[in-house]
């Protein structure tokens, strides 16, 4: 049987992610696993200039790179290199993406198995302040000459390498270079055993960063497997890469069912708006129905932008939707309509009535609005929805109040209710939305034997 043999890979970049950057410089040391029995180094021509930070860093300069070969004419030793061998690397998949992406430009379809070195040390040497190379070498007398160049930080990571393979009693190398590990997917900076305590259940999982910020809400039918799927594939576009190396710690929440982790995921998102979370973003409404006020004691119905700090008798997308609710409400309740306000723009720039003379009586016309807000909120339902636990013992309960979510929670199986609304004291209040409302309503219709006391 052949020797498993190991390429061990540095590379330079003129920037952090493979679609739009390019290698600038290139070294594989091969390891049979006792001793390097072969090495490749060499600058790359990236056929792009090289950002002034990136020199700063690696000190490779275009002057430097402009007679030496694109990746293409070195295309295929690198192949020859890495075929039917393991590809070892500090933080592996960032040398991966770019190596895969650059053969395949060139024509070549390759892909092998892979051996983070930054994991094994975790795993063989747990409890070091900080496992980037430098100051890992550092931490384990390994020499390092030429940091931050191919050849230095390659010879470092074999001399590693060749540590790891000594030290590692228990096997971890051999279990992680196999097909099936998973935390060789796993992005560079996660706690294997953050992805290892994932449930197989509906929920809601975090993505922290370095500072412990919450960067990504998300929600799924199987925590475990809706987790895995962000780690798996080999897009290299700057956004993903960006975002796996950001991921530095997972929780997460099981809930009972997916309606609830949807409601969840929606919740959370408006409450810590994560840096990387978008889609659901899109769906905040941006405008409001009000009332308020005035200091001669006439109320006034007003549409314009939501404010954190006002609370809305009704939300919209768009400022038209809340105008014509407004003019319908005038219409139908006989508003005056210089007690009514469209948007941003006062009553006279929209109506060129602005005599404000023979004013109505303050009582009648203040009924009058007070009538067109009651009618507003009797044509929302309240309802609860009762479901299944997470435990054979246990209800979920969400509770709708006039047409908003309320809150939703747990509650014992053996508890009985004498009216619906009783369900709010086992519910947590959270912050209502149209899409949150959009999901509850089409759920509700969807499963009318779940739903009690639909309207009130």
């Amino acid at each position: 049987m052949k020797k498993t043999e190991y390429a061990i890979v540095d590379i330079e970049t003129t920037g952090g992610n493979a679609s739009g950057s390019r290698i600038t410089e290139i070294a594989i040391v091969i390891h049979d696993g006792s001793s390097v029995i072969d090495r490749f180094e060499t600058l790359v021509n990236p056929q792009k200039e090289i950002p002034v930070p990136i020199f700063a860093l690696t000190g490779i300069n275009n002057e430097m790179v402009r007679d030496a070969p694109i990746f293409d004419d070195i295309s295929e030793k690198v192949l020859e290199m890495l075929k039917d061998r393991i590809f070892v690397a500090h933080n592996v998949n960032f040398d991966y993406s770019f190596v895969r992406h650059e053969l395949e430009k060139s024509g070549f379809k390759w892909t092998a198995r892979k051996l983070c070195t930054v994991r094994a040390a975790r795993k063989i040497k747990p409890g070091l302040t900080s496992y980037s190379l430098g100051k890992l070498c550092h931490a384990l007398e390994i020499p390092l000459v030429n940091q931050h160049r191919a050849g230095g930080d390659a010879d470092a990571t074999a001399i590693l390498f060749s540590k790891l393979l000594e030290w590692d009693e228990n096997g971890e190398i051999a279990k992680m270079i196999k097909n099936t590990a998973q935390d060789q997917r796993l992005p560079p900076n996660l706690p294997p055993e953050d992805f290892d305590q994932l449930p197989e259940k509906p929920g809601v999982y975090y993505f922290y960063n370095q500072v412990n910020k919450v960067i990504y809400v998300g929600k799924a039918i199987n925590l475990k497997k809706r987790v895995a799927s962000h780690f798996s594939g080999h897009k290299i576009t700057p956004q993903r890469q960006h975002f796996l190396r950001d991921i530095y710690r997972i929780s997460f929440e099981v809930c009972a069912t997916e309606l609830m982790a949807l409601l969840l995921e929606c919740a959370e998102i408006k409450k810590l708006w994560p840096a990387y979370n978008r889609a659901l973003k899109r769906f905040e409404p941006k405008y409001g129905l009000y009332q308020y006020e005035a200091r001669n004691g006439y109320k006034y119905l007003v549409t314009g932008k939501l404010s954190k700090f006002q609370t809305c008798i009704e939300h919209f997308n768009t400022i038209h939707e809340g105008i014509n609710m407004l003019l319908n409400l005038k219409q139908q309740f006989e508003i005056d309509n210089r007690f009514c306000r469209y948007g941003i723009a006062t009553a006279g720039e929209h109506f060129p009535n602005t005599n404000f003379t023979a004013l109505p009586d303050v009582l009648s016309h203040n009924g009058k609005i007070e009538k067109a807000i009651a009618f507003l909120v009797s044509n929302r339902s309240s309802f609860a929805i009762i479901d299944k636990g997470r435990s054979p013992d246990e209800r979920s309960c969400i509770w709708v109040e006039n047409g908003h979510f309320y809150g939703m929670g747990y509650l014992s199986s053996d508890i009985g209710f004498s009216e619906p609304s009783e369900i709010k004291e086992y519910v947590t209040p959270y912050m209502s939305n149209q899409y949150i409302m959009h999901l509850i309503n089409a759920y509700a219709f969807k499963y009318p034997g779940k739903v009690l006391n639909k309207k009130v």
